[in-house]
């Protein structure tokens, strides 16, 4: 970065609002940002805050009814506002490029890679098409694409999510562009693979020395990859200032509260639980008088917060000359107080064995009716989803499953719930095999015992009927009530658990926001009193301040019902903080296992270290040593002959790695490692993550 050349982007006292039929909705207002030449600038909040729109307006993409109101934007001295289409067209894709947040709806389903690819040069620049495909291998190899020449002539759904989001930086770095948008760009993506595209964004963009703006609500990521960062609410920056100066002195009560939600390794579920902010982000048309954060605020002063709205003042005695903050009480509030008003949760005892899955197996059988296949005899292959699965869960415990997409986690939710019956070994839940007992076949106990809250809420509630009748239904159907007005009361009881307001009955689906969907799922899970809860991702799409009030929500719930929750999750900062015990899963197998404490310390399995490594921290003084996984997850139609992960494996000893699979180690009674190196050079391998003690932290949080 270069402080002395003038600035890539100036946005300046900008004002950008939607016209529609109710009349002008204000998204974002007095938003002001100066970008120089190869900064990483970052921007967070909550989902409606205004990045993207602020990403949109830069690009200028408003739409029909979206208008820059007053302010400027300039790129590279130019007004973006006073330009013509023709020549904002010159400039998009060539010194100013997007990467979405989802891969799939930015590449064609119907045009191979290479056709895609080639447009950007060839649309940009006066160059040949030879030069155009050779630049573009080039980039794909540039990006860590194996066999570039191949991924050319893939078409996208050939590819997994982790490529095609790496053909998208590829597409948007091609023409050399001196300012690249990232919105959400990893959210989808699995951490191992996050872990790797960041640093790749990070190199390339080194490279060509690109400026970035990083738009995300995952804090960890923005510290591991910005210079400075932006904190939006309610449409305006509340607080801007160095990575290390506001993420070691936040000022802000808004930034505080974000920082209260994330589950840093400092956090315990019953000594120091996470503390949602509390209410709901006001909509644009509906902002309170004076600061827009005063109803949800924990300092909130009448008389003060609430009389005129107040802009952006520098912070004094700040560690960075630009940390500024839009807070009228910030050098009277201590929010040293707010720890210690915390409240301490009693621990669980946990009770006796509700699931043993003992030597579990899952195969899929493919038929393949090629002529090869004919020839040789070899006509049926299998999928092996899952193999030998090993481990129990007891009541009122949290054993999480973590591993990469298409390790077999969810397949082995699927045998659980009776979608998928198993094809070796036994589940036993209370005693009895269920493993090859279809949902069909069950009977209503044993299906009201095992209930699941899903990923994406938005896909599991009946969008015609309403929340109370959906909840309803499965009291009902599982014989909790049978009297209407014993089931209603009982729905209201379940509205109150949920933390949601009992009018919410009466709603459809359409009317509820991401989070309060999810917890009419947890609602609706809960109703028909199951002994064991299956949550697969239950967090990962919503903002960090929604996922702390589910993640609470659900540990309070489990706290009254003793229930058993079985965690399905990638995200080992979330996992590390909820469950008890963990299982790490890859291509089908059990690598490790043991409790949360056992995995998180040496000795590792080699790919929990990957894992550990990938986890973006949001706090400047815990490191961690960097594990950059290379290469994909092996096709379970060909797994490796010996270990499963010997492929990728970044301590690899041999050929044994390859040809003869690994033999359980026990280190303790309950932590088994699936590994060939010998227990005592594993407990060699230093920590991954080392958090500073109390008396170690340069600082308290003022």
């Amino acid at each position: 970065m270069n402080d002395n050349l003038e600035p890539v982007l100036v946005c300046k006292d900008l004002c950008i609002s939607y016209y529609t039929r109710a009349g002008e909705i204000p998204a974002v207002v007095d938003f002001s940002l100066t970008v120089k030449p190869g900064e990483t600038i970052g921007i967070v909040g909550e989902s409606g805050c205004g990045k993207s729109t602020v990403a949109m307006a830069v690009m200028q993409y408003m739409g029909a009814n979206g208008g820059i109101k007053s302010g400027s934007i300039t790129f590279k001295g130019r007004d973006l506002t006073q330009l013509s289409e023709d020549e904002l067209r010159r400039i998009r894709g060539a010194e100013i490029s997007m990467i979405y947040q989802e891969p799939f709806a930015s590449l064609n389903p119907s045009l191979k890679i290479k056709t895609q690819l080639m447009e950007v040069p060839l649309a940009h620049e006066d160059i040949s098409k030879d030069e155009a495909r050779q630049r573009s291998v080039q980039m794909l190899a540039d990006v860590k694409l194996p066999d570039p020449e191949r991924i050319m002539e893939s078409y996208p759904h050939q590819l997994s999510g982790g490529q095609q989001q790496r053909v998208v930086i590829a597409m948007g770095l091609l023409s050399k562009p001196s300012l690249l948008l990232l919105d959400e760009p990893t959210t989808a993506l699995d951490v191992t693979v996050e872990a790797g595209i960041v640093k790749l964004v990070a190199d390339i963009s080194k490279k060509f020395g690109t400026s970035q703006i990083y738009i995300s609500h995952n804090l960890g990521l923005i510290l591991e990859t910005c210079d400075r960062v932006f904190v939006m609410y309610s449409g305006e920056v509340v607080e801007e200032g160095t990575i290390n100066s506001l993420f070691t002195w936040p000022r802000h009560p808004y930034t505080h509260g974000l920082f209260s939600c994330i589950p840093l390794p400092t956090a315990d579920k019953n000594a120091a639980p996470l503390k949602p902010i509390r209410g709901q982000l006001p909509l644009p048309f509906d902002r309170p008088q004076g600061c827009y954060y005063h109803p949800r605020c924990d300092h909130f002063k009448p008389d003060v917060c609430d009389v005129d709205h107040f802009k952006m003042e520098y912070v004094e005695n700040s560690a960075a000359d630009d940390h500024r903050v839009r807070c009228l009480r910030y050098k009277e509030i201590d929010h040293r107080q707010d720890t210690s008003d915390v409240e301490v949760k009693e621990s669980l005892k946990l009770g006796k064995r509700v699931l043993n899955v003992d030597g579990m197996k899952k195969y899929y059988e493919v038929r393949d009716n090629s002529l090869k296949a004919i020839i040789s005899g070899k006509r049926i292959r299998y999928v092996k989803a899952n193999e030998e699965l090993n481990f129990t869960a007891r009541e009122s415990e949290t054993v999480a499953i973590v591993g990469e997409s298409g390790c077999g986690k969810s397949t082995f939710a699927k045998v659980l719930m009776g979608l998928e019956t198993g094809t070796e070994g036994e589940v036993r839940h209370k005693g009895k095999d269920i493993s090859e007992i279809a949902v069909r076949d069950r009977s209503d106990k044993q299906i009201s015992s095992l209930q699941m809250v899903f990923q994406n809420p938005f896909d599991t509630l009946n969008p015609s009927h309403s929340i109370g009748a959906q909840i309803s239904r499965v009291i009902k159907k599982f014989g909790v009530e049978t009297d209407k007005n014993k089931i209603f009361d009982r729905v209201m009881r379940l509205l109150d658990t949920v933390k949601l307001p009992r009018d919410f009955y009466f709603r459809k689906p359409r009317q509820l926001s991401g989070g309060q969907k999810q917890r009419v799922g947890i609602a609706r899970a809960f109703a028909g009193n199951p002994s064991m809860v299956i949550a697969d991702e239950p967090v990962s799409a919503l903002d960090v301040s929604v996922a702390a009030a589910v993640t609470e929500l659900l540990m309070d719930i489990q706290r009254e019902h003793k229930t058993t929750l079985l965690f399905i999750s990638h995200d080992l900062s979330v996992v590390r903080y909820l469950s008890d015990r963990i299982v790490v899963m890859y291509l089908g197998h059990i690598l490790e296992r043991g409790t949360t404490e056992e995995i998180f310390s040496p000795p590792y399995h080699p790919y929990t270290e990957a894992l550990l490594s990938a986890v973006p921290i949001a706090d400047p003084e815990v490191t961690k040593r960097e594990i950059v996984l290379e290469g994909n997850l092996p096709s379970a139609m060909k797994p490796p002959k010996g270990c499963p992960f010997c492929t990728r494996c970044h301590r690899k000893i041999g050929d044994i790695c390859d040809n003869e699979p690994p033999q359980n180690q026990a280190v303790s009674e309950r932590h088994i490692i699936k590994c060939h190196i010998p227990l005592a050079t594993l407990s060699e391998v230093a920590p991954v993550i080392n958090v500073p003690d109390e008396s170690e932290r340069i600082h308290t949080q003022q």
